[in-house]
Protein backbone atom coordinates (compact mmCIF):
# COMPACT_ATOMS: atom_id res chain seq x y z
CA UNK A 1 0.00 0.00 0.00
CA UNK A 2 0.92 3.94 0.01
CA UNK A 3 2.86 5.57 2.73
CA UNK A 4 0.67 6.83 5.52
CA UNK A 5 1.85 10.50 6.65
CA UNK A 6 1.03 11.52 9.93
CA UNK A 7 0.90 15.29 10.49
CA UNK A 8 1.20 16.89 13.89
CA UNK A 9 0.81 19.91 15.76
CA UNK A 10 4.52 20.68 16.91
CA UNK A 11 6.20 23.85 14.88
CA UNK A 12 7.44 22.70 11.60
CA UNK A 13 9.80 26.08 10.34
CA UNK A 14 11.94 24.25 7.06
CA UNK A 15 8.65 23.47 5.25
CA UNK A 16 10.37 23.58 1.70
CA UNK A 17 13.08 20.47 3.33
CA UNK A 18 9.40 18.36 4.68
CA UNK A 19 7.81 18.75 1.36
CA UNK A 20 10.90 17.19 -0.30
CA UNK A 21 10.25 14.33 1.64
CA UNK A 22 6.56 13.71 0.49
CA UNK A 23 5.13 11.46 -2.33
CA UNK A 24 2.48 12.55 -4.15
CA UNK A 25 0.45 9.59 -3.99
CA UNK A 26 0.71 9.64 0.26
CA UNK A 27 -1.82 9.13 2.40
CA UNK A 28 -1.90 12.03 4.67
CA UNK A 29 -3.77 12.81 7.75
CA UNK A 30 -3.95 15.21 9.74
CA UNK A 31 -3.99 15.36 13.85
CA UNK A 32 -5.75 18.13 15.20
CA UNK A 33 -3.47 21.04 15.61
CA UNK A 34 -1.73 19.77 13.00
CA UNK A 35 -4.02 21.55 10.07
CA UNK A 36 -2.18 24.72 10.79
CA UNK A 37 0.12 22.64 8.82
CA UNK A 38 -2.08 22.11 5.85
CA UNK A 39 -1.49 25.34 3.54
CA UNK A 40 2.25 25.09 3.99
CA UNK A 41 2.60 21.49 3.66
CA UNK A 42 0.83 21.77 0.00
CA UNK A 43 -1.02 18.73 0.12
CA UNK A 44 -4.55 17.46 0.27
CA UNK A 45 -5.72 15.61 3.58
CA UNK A 46 -7.17 11.80 2.96
CA UNK A 47 -8.49 11.82 7.07
CA UNK A 48 -8.41 14.23 9.53
CA UNK A 49 -8.41 13.29 13.50
CA UNK A 50 -8.61 15.11 16.40
CA UNK A 51 -10.91 16.36 19.57
CA UNK A 52 -10.21 19.62 18.40
CA UNK A 53 -8.92 21.21 21.32
CA UNK A 54 -6.02 23.22 19.95
CA UNK A 55 -7.54 23.76 16.21
CA UNK A 56 -11.42 24.34 15.18
CA UNK A 57 -13.03 21.90 13.47
CA UNK A 58 -12.43 22.90 9.81
CA UNK A 59 -15.59 20.92 8.50
CA UNK A 60 -13.45 20.35 4.87
CA UNK A 61 -15.29 17.78 2.39
CA UNK A 62 -13.03 14.98 4.29
CA UNK A 63 -13.11 11.89 5.98
CA UNK A 64 -13.22 13.17 9.80
CA UNK A 65 -13.20 11.27 12.74
CA UNK A 66 -14.21 13.67 15.93
CA UNK A 67 -12.47 12.36 19.17
CA UNK A 68 -13.72 12.74 22.84
CA UNK A 69 -11.22 14.96 24.96
CA UNK A 70 -11.06 12.66 27.97
CA UNK A 71 -9.10 9.53 26.06
CA UNK A 72 -6.56 7.28 26.59
CA UNK A 73 -4.39 7.76 23.15
CA UNK A 74 -3.29 11.16 22.09
CA UNK A 75 -4.74 12.18 18.54
CA UNK A 76 -1.75 11.36 16.91
CA UNK A 77 -1.40 7.96 18.55
CA UNK A 78 -5.57 7.10 17.67
CA UNK A 79 -4.26 8.59 14.05
CA UNK A 80 -1.27 5.66 14.13
CA UNK A 81 -3.92 3.18 15.24
CA UNK A 82 -6.18 3.57 12.39
CA UNK A 83 -3.99 3.56 9.78
CA UNK A 84 -2.99 0.48 11.05
CA UNK A 85 -6.56 -0.95 10.89
CA UNK A 86 -6.93 0.35 7.54
CA UNK A 87 -3.36 -1.89 6.47
CA UNK A 88 -0.46 0.39 6.65
CA UNK A 89 2.77 -0.59 6.83
CA UNK A 90 4.88 2.25 6.22
CA UNK A 91 5.03 5.70 8.44
CA UNK A 92 6.11 8.52 7.95
CA UNK A 93 5.63 11.29 11.33
CA UNK A 94 5.94 14.95 11.19
CA UNK A 95 5.33 17.57 13.41
CA UNK A 96 5.03 15.09 16.38
CA UNK A 97 8.17 16.54 18.13
CA UNK A 98 9.19 19.72 19.54
CA UNK A 99 8.40 22.21 22.72
CA UNK A 100 6.38 19.83 24.45
CA UNK A 101 8.91 16.87 25.67
CA UNK A 102 6.11 14.80 27.26
CA UNK A 103 3.88 14.61 23.79
CA UNK A 104 7.52 14.03 21.77
CA UNK A 105 8.43 11.38 24.14
CA UNK A 106 5.15 10.06 23.72
CA UNK A 107 5.24 9.98 20.06
CA UNK A 108 8.31 8.32 19.67
CA UNK A 109 7.18 5.42 21.61
CA UNK A 110 5.00 5.41 18.29
CA UNK A 111 8.62 4.20 16.97
CA UNK A 112 8.79 0.95 19.20
CA UNK A 113 4.95 0.14 18.28
CA UNK A 114 5.01 -0.09 14.58
CA UNK A 115 8.46 -1.55 14.85
CA UNK A 116 6.57 -4.20 17.14
CA UNK A 117 4.10 -4.85 14.68
CA UNK A 118 7.09 -5.18 11.89
CA UNK A 119 6.12 -2.07 10.35
CA UNK A 120 8.69 1.08 9.49
CA UNK A 121 8.34 4.27 11.21
CA UNK A 122 10.25 7.36 10.95
CA UNK A 123 10.39 10.90 12.23
CA UNK A 124 11.35 14.19 10.61
CA UNK A 125 11.60 17.49 12.18
CA UNK A 126 13.60 20.36 11.06
CA UNK A 127 16.86 18.90 12.08
CA UNK A 128 16.71 15.24 12.24
CA UNK A 129 14.85 11.64 11.02
CA UNK A 130 14.67 9.33 13.73
CA UNK A 131 13.68 5.22 13.41
CA UNK A 132 14.43 2.46 15.48
CA UNK A 133 17.13 -0.36 14.88
CA UNK A 134 16.36 -3.77 15.76
CA UNK A 135 16.44 -6.78 13.69
CA UNK A 136 17.75 -5.35 10.46
CA UNK A 137 20.78 -3.41 9.77
CA UNK A 138 20.34 -0.01 9.08
CA UNK A 139 22.68 2.13 6.56
CA UNK A 140 23.67 5.89 7.02
CA UNK A 141 24.90 7.95 4.51
CA UNK A 142 27.61 10.66 5.30
CA UNK A 143 25.17 13.36 3.96
CA UNK A 144 24.14 13.58 7.36
CA UNK A 145 26.29 15.43 9.74
CA UNK A 146 26.00 13.19 12.50
CA UNK A 147 24.35 10.38 13.68
CA UNK A 148 23.04 9.04 17.70
CA UNK A 149 22.53 5.42 18.86
CA UNK A 150 20.13 5.48 21.87
CA UNK A 151 18.31 3.25 23.72
CA UNK A 152 14.48 4.38 25.03
CA UNK A 153 13.23 0.85 25.64
CA UNK A 154 15.95 -1.44 28.31
CA UNK A 155 19.21 -3.26 27.04
CA UNK A 156 20.52 -3.39 23.62
CA UNK A 157 23.66 -5.61 23.11
CA UNK A 158 25.58 -7.16 20.60
CA UNK A 159 25.64 -3.83 18.97
CA UNK A 160 27.80 -3.10 15.88
CA UNK A 161 29.05 0.11 13.92
CA UNK A 162 30.93 -0.47 10.89
CA UNK A 163 32.02 2.91 8.76
CA UNK A 164 31.61 5.56 11.19
CA UNK A 165 34.54 8.07 13.32
CA UNK A 166 33.64 5.79 17.00
CA UNK A 167 33.19 1.91 15.46
CA UNK A 168 31.74 -0.52 18.25
CA UNK A 169 32.13 -4.30 17.59
CA UNK A 170 29.50 -6.23 20.16
CA UNK A 171 28.55 -3.19 22.40
CA UNK A 172 26.05 -2.57 25.02
CA UNK A 173 24.21 0.88 25.47
CA UNK A 174 21.44 1.13 28.28
CA UNK A 175 19.04 3.34 29.30
CA UNK A 176 21.86 4.47 32.51
CA UNK A 177 24.84 5.07 30.08
CA UNK A 178 23.27 6.76 26.29
CA UNK A 179 27.38 6.33 25.29
CA UNK A 180 26.40 6.50 21.38
CA UNK A 181 25.86 10.14 21.04
CA UNK A 182 27.21 12.23 18.67
CA UNK A 183 29.12 10.03 15.88
CA UNK A 184 30.23 10.48 12.13
CA UNK A 185 29.72 8.39 9.29
CA UNK A 186 33.22 8.27 7.49
CA UNK A 187 33.50 10.70 4.46
CA UNK A 188 32.54 9.13 1.06
CA UNK A 189 31.52 6.17 3.58
CA UNK A 190 28.39 4.30 4.39
CA UNK A 191 27.98 3.34 7.79
CA UNK A 192 26.24 0.42 8.82
CA UNK A 193 24.50 -0.37 12.30
CA UNK A 194 23.03 -3.61 13.38
CA UNK A 195 21.95 -4.78 17.30
CA UNK A 196 21.51 -8.64 18.12
CA UNK A 197 19.27 -7.87 21.03
CA UNK A 198 16.79 -5.02 21.84
CA UNK A 199 16.38 -1.89 20.50
CA UNK A 200 17.94 1.67 19.45
CA UNK A 201 16.48 5.22 18.81
CA UNK A 202 18.57 6.19 15.54
CA UNK A 203 19.18 10.09 14.95
CA UNK A 204 20.25 11.09 12.21
CA UNK A 205 21.16 14.62 12.16
CA UNK A 206 21.51 17.27 8.73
Amino acid sequence: MKRCVIIGGADIRNYEYIREKLNTDDYFVFCDSGLKHLESLQVEPNLIVGDFDSHENPHLNVETIVLPCEKDDTDTVYAVKEAIKRGYAEFLLIGVVGARLDHTLGNVSILLKLDALGKKGIIIDDYSEMEIVSDKPVYISDRYSFFSLLNISGCANGIFIKGAKYPLEDGEITCEYQYGVSNEVLPGREAVVTVKYGKLLLVKVF
